[in-house]
């Protein structure tokens, strides 16, 4: 019985001591969850925007003032003659000239080509004598029927003082009548006999086959003893000055080209010419959707050639813009183009619209007339960032 009742003491102090031994364990793994609660609760809140750009950010800036722009449309194209034809032959027969060799300036009117006159002076003279003849038969013919009208007017005379008869009128009116036909048959042949002349005339003037216009000889004309059919060449012959600039716009660019307007060009030789727009077309191209414009530039020289590269500058109206470089623009969150500014010490975003290139840089708009544009940093501040602005020196 002694040994039991100690057992049983035993196990009633562990029990008792492991009650208390597990409440202290607890305490003390509570406490620090308590204290930690109390710190985040205690911490007071950071202000992010409080925080944000403390520290400004060192840009170089450049002073732009408004200026105007000059605004044109570039278009590639080539030189054309002012005028090219190809003189024909308006009659037949043989080349009796000695030919004039390609490249050779002739004036207006000067010969280019003769053929041998052959019959065709003979025709002329025929038809000339034939004239005489008709004439003759005309004058006759119009002095009889003269004469058969004054006998109708004295037969109606008679039959009104009552010695005259109808049948006498009439037999003279008819007579008078007949020679009127005549007369006008006459006149009928006379005119025949006139342009049988006329036609001898040209046949025979068109032995000789002359310059239409001042201009320069493309091709050598028809060699001597040639024989010529009507139509058959004689030569080509160019006229160069002044000479043309063609070239193509598309619907867009052709709107703001008119007739008039200053165009420049510059040539593959690298020499520039300028002009104005002489003609742009009213038909678009079936196939590129694009306009014909044409330009007239003076080639006193004759340097020009025809069927030479041309790069066309068209001037337009001019615009008023900033002249900045094109490092300079940058893009906000929207995707915006546009540049930053420098405000009161503070950065700001404007966009912008390009009008052109240029070597120099790019012209803008959109900017007011003087702006402090930030040309270095600007992607590495956003609006109402705090800057340091370092001015840009110029050049």
């Amino acid at each position: 019985m002694r040994i039991s009742s100690i057992i049983i003491a035993i196990i009633v102090c562990v029990g008792i001591a492991g009650f208390i031994f597990r409440n202290d364990l607890n305490a003390s793994l509570n406490k620090p969850n308590n204290v930690t609660a109390e710190i985040v609760t205690t911490t007071p809140e950071i202000n992010v925007e409080n925080t944000k750009n403390l520290k400004a950010v060192s840009v170089l800036v450049q002073r732009s003032n408004e200026q105007e722009v000059t605004n044109g449309i570039l278009l590639r194209g080539q030189t054309e003659a002012f005028k090219s034809v190809q003189v024909k032959a308006e009659t037949s027969g043989s080349v009796i000239s000695q030919p004039i060799r390609k490249g050779t300036f002739v004036k207006n009117g000067e010969l280019l080509c003769e053929l041998e006159v052959g019959t065709k002076s003979d025709v002329l003279a025929e038809a000339k004598e034939a004239l005489a003849l008709s004439i003759d038969e005309l004058d006759a013919s119009i002095h009889q029927y003269e004469l058969r009208v004054q006998a109708a007017e004295r037969q109606r005379s008679l039959l009104k003082r009552g010695v005259g008869t109808e049948a006498a009128v009439e037999a003279a009116e008819l007579s008078a009548s007949s020679a009127e036909t005549q007369s006008l048959s006459k006149r009928q042949a006379v005119a025949n006999v006139e342009a049988r002349i006329n036609r001898a005339t040209t046949d025979l003037n068109n032995t000789k086959i002359i310059a239409p216009f001042d201009g320069l000889l493309e091709s050598d004309t028809a060699e001597y003893g040639d024989f010529m059919q009507t139509g058959a060449p004689c030569g080509t012959l160019l006229a160069l000055n002044p000479i043309k600039l063609i070239g193509y716009a598309t619907e867009t660019q052709v709107s703001k080209i008119e007739v008039g307007t200053t165009a420049g060009a510059r040539l593959i030789s690298g020499n520039n010419v300028s002009g104005t727009v002489s003609f742009i077309s009213r038909s678009a191209d079936p196939t590129t959707r694009t306009f014909l414009v044409e330009t007239t530039v003076s080639n006193d020289g004759y340097e020009i050639r025809e069927g030479s590269t041309a790069d066309i500058y068209i001037s337009l109206a001019g615009a008023k813009g900033h002249l900045l470089p094109q490092s300079s623009l940058t893009l906000n969150s929207a995707g915006e183009l546009g540049v930053r500014v420098a405000i009161n010490n503070k950065a700001k975003f404007i966009p912008i619209k390009i009008i052109r290139d240029a070597e120099e840089g790019i012209w803008v708009t959109g900017l007011p007339k003087s702006a402090e544009v930030i040309v270095v940093g600007q992607e590495y501040v956003t609006d109402n960032s705090n800057i340091k602005v370092s001015y840009k020196v110029s050049e």
